[in-house]
């Protein structure tokens, strides 16, 4: 009741791929409180938690109210990079690789090229097949770079009801 654990998302690509599960908190305020943080202003490093927070939530809500279903996890590459969230969009068949979107979260006000990485490294590797690669931040503009929309908060939280993320 205090919160839910976001699985790591295991493509079986690499025998290394293990990572355990994330934890968020229901409400931001209530872990501060809980880390004996309730009175001191938050740094960026909780406002960064908060924000992923909020985007876990609304990814869950929408996965439910839509009936959608799909399994959502974070990926933590070999080399230690993650990816906020990976949402399995079709699962592997004997005939078709897994189908995923993935999302990278950032508080800041310009999106910076090298948060794309890990999920242009997951797009590349062989057995999985990266439908979306979507980047969210706290500026005010959209982009689009070579098959990775990046969008404003406000934008991504739109866009996501209108269907348009998985």
């Amino acid at each position: 009741m205090l919160g839910h654990f976001l699985p790591s998302y295991r493509p079986q690509l690499k025998v290394r791929e293990k990572a355990r599960p994330k934890f968020y908190w229901f409400d931001t305020g209530v872990a501060r409180a809980a880390a004996g943080l309730a009175y001191d202003p938050p740094d960026r490093l909780w406002l960064s938690a908060a924000l992923e927070t909020l985007v876990y939530r609304e990814l869950r809500v929408y996965n439910h109210v839509c009936n959608k279903h799909r399994p959502i996890a974070f990926y933590r590459t070999p080399a230690g990079t993650e990816i906020d969230f990976v949402i399995e969009t079709r699962k592997r068949t004997a005939f078709a690789p897994p189908r995923v979107a993935c999302l990278e979260i950032k508080l800041a006000e310009k999106w910076n090229r090298s948060w794309e990485r890990s999920m242009r490294s997951l797009h590349k590797a062989e057995g999985i097949e990266v439908e979306r690669m979507i980047g969210v931040y706290t500026g005010g503009r959209a982009y689009h770079y070579d098959g990775l929309d990046v969008w404003p908060l406000e934008e991504f939280l739109h866009r996501l009801y209108e269907g348009e993320v998985f």
